[in-house]
C-alpha cells in the first residue's frame, strides 16, 4: 500500500503584541475630581432643595451631578 507524503508545516509563531501605553499623569486626578465633584453636586442639590448649584433648574441639578460621576466612571474604564 502506498504511503502518503508527510507535510511539513512551519511552527506557529504568535504575532508580537506591544504593551498598552500608560495613562498621562493628569488622567487619575481628573477622573477622581469628576467623581467627587459629581458627588458634591448631588449633595448640594439635596441640601439646598434643588435651588443650587444652578439656580432655576430645580431637580435637573441631579442630572448634572450624575453626568459628572458617569464621566469619571467612563474614564475609569480606560485606566491602565
Amino acid at each position: 500500500m502506498p504511503e502518503s507524503k508527510s507535510r511539513k508545516k512551519a511552527s506557529y509563531t504568535p504575532p508580537e503584541s506591544k504593551a498598552p501605553e500608560p495613562n498621562p499623569p493628569w488622567f487619575v486626578p481628573t477622573m477622581l475630581t469628576l467623581m467627587v465633584a459629581g458627588l458634591v453636586w448631588i449633595v448640594a442639590t439635596y441640601v439646598f432643595k434643588g435651588a443650587y448649584p444652578i439656580p432655576g433648574i430645580g431637580n435637573w441639578n441631579l442630572l448634572g451631578g450624575f453626568v459628572l460621576i458617569l464621566t469619571g466612571f467612563g474614564m475609569m474604564t480606560r485606566w491602565r
